[in-house]
């Protein structure tokens, strides 16, 4: 007789383990969102950089990992959408999308979709996985903000990579690290629940 836990059906993602309806749906798209907002408060100004290092890369990320590609996406989309109305739920209880800085929101959207969608296909079950899903979330990220603080303060690319991306590589590693214990940990425990 084997003691070894059930495996979770490859597929899913976190939020898939509650029951399926339109109020958990809602309530976790909100719930992703106010969570981005909470974690974006935690924030360092850097430097001779006009972004500062917050939480809310990190949550969105997880967001999009625990919540799959589509309600990710819809999180982070109200989260969005919300802030540029005004609410002050940006780094540093900014709001509004005349900053520099606006570029890694728009980032965020499109990343809490690809770690979404890299989750259900596994990526978040164990630590070398979360680390690529972590990583591919960061680049999606990068890739928009980093030519989107370029454009809004005539900096060149280079110049914007130097102030927008090398300052946050060590951050991002350490909340990689985090997600990296937190999310495969969940599934383990998860695992023997079931």
């Amino acid at each position: 007789m084997s003691t070894a836990a059930a495996p979770v059906r490859p597929g899913l993602v976190l939020a898939d383990l509650l029951p399926a309806s339109r109020v958990r749906d809602m309530a976790l798209v909100v719930g992703g969102a106010a969570l981005t907002g909470i974690a974006a408060q935690i924030a360092v100004p850097v430097p001779g950089s006009p972004v500062p290092v917050s939480g809310q890369t990190f949550a969105a990320l997880l967001v999009g990992t625990a919540l799959g590609a589509r309600l990710g996406l819809l999180s982070l989309a109200l989260y969005a959408v919300a802030g540029m109305a005004g609410m002050p739920w940006f780094a540093q209880g900014t709001s509004g999308y005349a900053m520099p800085s606006f570029g890694y929101i728009l980032g965020m959207l499109l990343a809490a979709a690809v770690v979404g969608h890299l989750a259900r296909r596994g990526g978040d079950r164990s630590v070398l996985r979360m680390a690529g899903t972590m990583a591919a979330g960061s680049a999606v990220v990068y890739a928009v903000g980093v030519p989107y603080l370029a454009l809004a303060t005539g900096m060149s690319l280079g110049e914007a990579v130097a102030v927008g991306l090398v300052p946050f590589l060590i951050g991002d590693a350490l909340k990689a690290a985090l997600a990296m214990g937190a999310l495969p940990t969940a599934w383990k425990l998860v695992g023997r629940r079931r």
